[in-house]
C-alpha cells in the first residue's frame, strides 16, 4: 500500500491531565498557548484532559474541543483511570478522523503509544511524561560536603534505575519525539537515557505573554491575609508533594523574623505535605509570621505573587520553565530560584534574580535579608528580568517551533511521503 502525502494541516490530539481554560501561572499554561496557535493556523486540535472547574463534559473554546473525561456520568459511575479514559475516546474520536499525532505531557497515553503501529498515529512526549525532574530534585538538596555528595550520587543512581526500568524505558521506546525546555534535559536524555538526539526537541515553554501587564497590590488580599501594612513579605507557590524544599525556607526565614520581625512568608498551595509543613511551621513558631493560603484558584496566583517584595521558588522537580517564577519575574519582582532547574539557562545570578542551591539555608538567609534591608538593587533587578522573559517567550515563535517539530516527528515515523513542496517549507512554516 502507497503511503499518503505528509498533511499540510495537522489533525492533532493534546492530553493532559490539567489544561488551563483561562488565567496564566499554571502548570501547563503553554498547552492552551499552542493549541490556540495551532487552530488559529488552521490545524485541528483536540485536547483531552481530567476536570473541569465548571463541570462541563466538553467546550469548544478558540478553535479548539476540550474534552473533560472524568465529568461525564459514566465515567464518575465506573471510576475509570484517566488513562483508560483517554485511550477509550482516543479511539472513539480516531476512528471518526483519524489523528496524525497524540503530544502528551503525561505518561496517561502510554497504552496508545505500545499500539501506535494499529493506528498509525505518531507519538510525542514531554519529557515530564517522564521522571526525570525528580533527579534534578535530588540533586538540588546536594551539600557541599563529601558525605553529602556521595549520599546525593548514590541517590540519584538508585532513583534512575528504579524510574528508568520502571517505567520510563518502556514510555521512551513508543516516542517519535520528545519535547525539552532546556539544555540540560536534552544533554539528560540522550546521555543517561539513551534517547536518539535528533528526535529530541527544545521548545522555550512560557506563559501567555499578553495577559502579563503589571499588577499592583490587592489591598483587599492584603488585609484579607492579614499582612502589615509596612510588612516586607516573601511569597512561595507549591504543590506539597516533597515537603523538604519548603522546610529549608521556613529555616531561612526563621532566620530573618529574628532581625526583621514584621516580615512575612506567603506559602501558596496545597498537597499531600501540607500537615507536614504546616506542622513543621508550628515547631519553628512561626504561626504569627506565616500565612498558609490553602488550595487557590489558578487565575488568583498573580494576585499572591503582586504582593510579594520577593518570590521564591526552590523546586526542582519542574520539567521546563516553572510558571510561577515566570510570572514573577513578568511582574518585575526579585526571584530566588533553583541552581539545578531549568530556570538556570535563562536567568543570571544577580542580574535577573538569584540562583541557589536548594539547601542551601545561610545564602537564602542572607539574600532574603539583603532584599528586605534594600541593600540590593531590586527595582533595577526586577525591570531585568520582565524584559527577560517578555523577549524570551513569543507566542507566535513557540507555535512555529512546534509545528515544525510536529512536522519532523511525522517525518520520522516512515508513514507519509514528503512532497518537496512541503519538504521546503518544513522548517520556516508559517
Amino acid at each position: 500500500m502507497s503511503r499518503p502525502d505528509l498533511p499540510a494541516k495537522l489533525n492533532v490530539c493534546l492530553v493532559a491531565r490539567q489544561f488551563p481554560i483561562v488565567g496564566r501561572a499554571t502548570g501547563f499554561s503553554f498547552l492552551r498557548l499552542i493549541a490556540r496557535g495551532l487552530a488559529a493556523r488552521d490545524h485541528q486540535v483536540t485536547v483531552l484532559t481530567s476536570e473541569d472547574p465548571m463541570g462541563r463534559p466538553e467546550i469548544e473554546q478558540e478553535g479548539v474541543k476540550v474534552h473533560f473525561l472524568l465529568e461525564s456520568r459514566a465515567a464518575r459511575a465506573r471510576r475509570d483511570p484517566f488513562p483508560a479514559l483517554v485511550r477509550n475516546k482516543f479511539i472513539e474520536l480516531h476512528q471518526r478522523k483519524p489523528f496524525h499525532l497524540i503530544h502528551s505531557v503525561d505518561n496517561s497515553t502510554l497504552r496508545i503509544g505500545l499500539e501506535k503501529e494499529s493506528y498509525k498515529v505518531a507519538m510525542a512526549y514531554d519529557v515530564a511524561a517522564t521522571r526525570m525532574s525528580e533527579l534534578f530534585s535530588l540533586m538540588g538538596m546536594s551539600q557541599e560536603t563529601f558525605g553529602s555528595i556521595v549520599r546525593t550520587g548514590v541517590a540519584v543512581g538508585y532513583k534512575f534505575l528504579s524510574t528508568y526500568t520502571g517505567g520510563d524505558r518502556q514510555l521512551l521506546k513508543t516516542a517519535d519525539g520528545v519535547f525539552v525546555a532546556s539544555p540540560r534535559e536534552r544533554l539528560t536524555l540522550e546521555r543517561y537515557y539513551l534517547y536518539p538526539d535528533a528526535r529530541i526537541h527544545t521548545l522555550p515553554y512560557g506563559i501567555e505573554m499578553a495577559d502579563l501587564a503589571p499588577r499592583e497590590r490587592s489591598e483587599a488580599l492584603r488585609q484579607q491575609l492579614g499582612i502589615p501594612e509596612t510588612a516586607k513579605v516573601a511569597v512561595t507557590v507549591t504543590d506539597m508533594n516533597e515537603s523538604e524544599e519548603v522546610y529549608n525556607l521556613l529555616r531561612a526565614f526563621e532566620q530573618v523574623v529574628i532581625k526583621k520581625p514584621s516580615s512575612r512568608l506567603i506559602i501558596v498551595g496545597t498537597g499531600p505535605k501540607f500537615k507536614e509543613i504546616e506542622r513543621a511551621m508550628l515547631d519553628l513558631a512561626l504561626g504569627s509570621k506565616v500565612v498558609l493560603t490553602g488550595a487557590i484558584r489558578d487565575t488568583d496566583v498573580p494576585d499572591y505573587i503582586a504582593l510579594s517584595d520577593v518570590f521564591v521558588n526552590l523546586s526542582s522537580r519542574t520539567t521546563g520553565f516553572e510558571p510561577s517564577l515566570l510570572e514573577a519575574m513578568a511582574q518585575k519582582k526579585v526571584i530566588i530560584g533553583s541552581e539545578v532547574s531549568p530556570m538556570a539557562t535563562i536567568v543570571e545570578h544577580s542580574r535577573e534574580g538569584f540562583l541557589i542551591r536548594p539547601a542551601d539555608i545561610a545564602e537564602l538567609t542572607t539574600l532574603l535579608l539583603d532584599i528586605f534591608a534594600g541593600h540590593l538593587p531590586v527595582v533595577e533587578i526586577g525591570e531585568m528580568a520582565r524584559k527577560k522573559v517578555l523577549d524570551l517567550f513569543d507566542p507566535q515563535k513557540m507555535v512555529v517551533e512546534t509545528l515544525n517539530a510536529y512536522y519532523a516527528i511525522l517525518k520520522s515515523t516512515g508513514y507519509y511521503k514528503v512532497p518537496g513542496s512541503i519538504l521546503a517549507r518544513l522548517f520556516a512554516w508559517p
